[in-house]
């Protein structure tokens, strides 16, 4: 049930290092503008005047962050390709965990506030993003901040707001899928709402797994400046089968049937 995608254990070929020199050149500039020009845009246009102003079914500020943070993921050479349908209204997302990419990929498909571990707030631009995506802050290994988190993920659900989670509480190397923590499930079960589980697969059939993921001991600026070099490859985000309310018994049988819908999806 941990096997890997396809050829998710090695790691892809990253170009030869002019191509690589190239595309630093090119996309280190397209950087600078899309945070120092389309950033202070978006942050203008949600303004409490203007935010909360509706387009279909969705707030402006809501629609600009998607946008934003697709803008941001083509910049990186990812080519996002979405399969099944997020649902709308009051839903707990959960997804297998890769790397920092994996909330901006999700946003770019989908508003949800993320339960995220406290550190990402301290980081360059992703961190304010996702402070202005609603991400509710968790500290590792705290039974008090997890009592908060839940509290937050129950208040937001039952509010019509939906939720996205990484049930594994971590990376793993992209090697493989861990197993999903039950207890985050809770605030889906007592706010009677559905779970969505979302697969996260990077190059073609998983391939590029681990050239995403955090290497040994990398981190956040060394992973995201590795990534800006990085050939274009193609992101998909699988929206998969919802579990509803009453369809599985108790929050144990919930998080194993969405790993394994995960793990489905990642093996197809």
């Amino acid at each position: 049930m941990n096997a890997p995608p396809p050829h998710a254990g090695a790691l892809a070929p990253s170009g030869a290092p002019t191509a690589r020199a190239l595309r630093y050149l090119i996309r280190v500039p397209l950087l600078l503008w899309h945070v120092l020009v389309h950033l202070p845009l978006v942050l203008l246009l949600s303004s409490p005047l203007t935010g909360r102003l509706r387009i279909g079914a969705e707030s402006l500020e809501h629609r600009l962050i998607r946008a934003w943070s697709a803008g941001l993921m083509r910049i990186f050479g990812f080519q996002l390709r979405r399969i099944g349908t997020p649902l709308p209204g009051a839903t707990l997302f959960v997804a297998n965990h890769v790397s920092w990419v994996d909330i901006e990929i999700l946003h770019s498909q989908r508003m949800m506030g993320f339960v995220a571990k406290r550190e990402i707030a301290g980081w360059p631009v992703v961190g304010w993003l996702a402070a202005r995506g609603e991400t509710i802050f968790h500290r590792r290994g705290s039974t008090e901040s997890l009592g908060g988190v839940l509290h937050e993920m129950l208040s937001r659900l039952r509010a019509g707001r939906s939720v996205g989670v990484f049930p594994e509480g971590g990376t793993r190397g992209g090697r493989e899928i861990g197993p999903f923590h039950a207890r985050i499930f809770l605030a889906a079960v007592e706010a009677g709402v559905p779970v969505q589980p979302v697969a996260l697969r990077y190059g073609e059939g998983g391939s590029a797994q681990t050239v995403v993921a955090f290497q040994d001991k990398e981190s956040f600026f060394a992973n995201f400046l590795r990534l800006l070099g990085e050939p274009g490859r193609l992101a998909e985000i699988h929206f998969l089968t919802p579990i509803g309310p009453g369809e599985a018994d108790g929050r144990r049988r919930i998080a194993e049937l969405a790993r394994q819908r995960i793990l489905e999806a990642m093996a197809g």
